[in-house]
């Protein structure tokens, strides 16, 4: 589930992979758990979403970028550690 997305991205040297060389980039998931989607916990500019209101299941507890924290059970960091690879090309998307 992520190999194939890294290659076509062209991040297959450093993403894709549990592997010594590639960036821990990893998401906890809970399948257990569930969550009802409300808009003010929608983290990007339009905060209309169909999933509004819905129950969905599976809950995502942190995520790691390059094996830093920056996602734990709602609260992001003040900075966002993340950053454009200008390896990635027009192509490659």
């Amino acid at each position: 589930m992520s190999r194939a997305p890294a290659r076509l991205a062209g991040l297959e040297g450093c993403k894709g992979a549990i592997a010594p060389g590639y960036d821990a980039d990893l998401v906890v998931w809970d399948p257990d758990a569930e969550y009802s989607v409300e808009p003010g916990m929608l983290h990007h500019r339009h905060k209309l979403s169909p999933y509004v209101g819905q129950l969905l299941p599976g809950v995502v507890r942190a995520t790691y970028l390059r094996g830093e924290k920056i996602y734990d059970r709602g609260e992001f960091p003040s900075a966002q550690p993340g950053a454009f690879s200008s390896e990635v090309t027009d192509d490659a998307i």
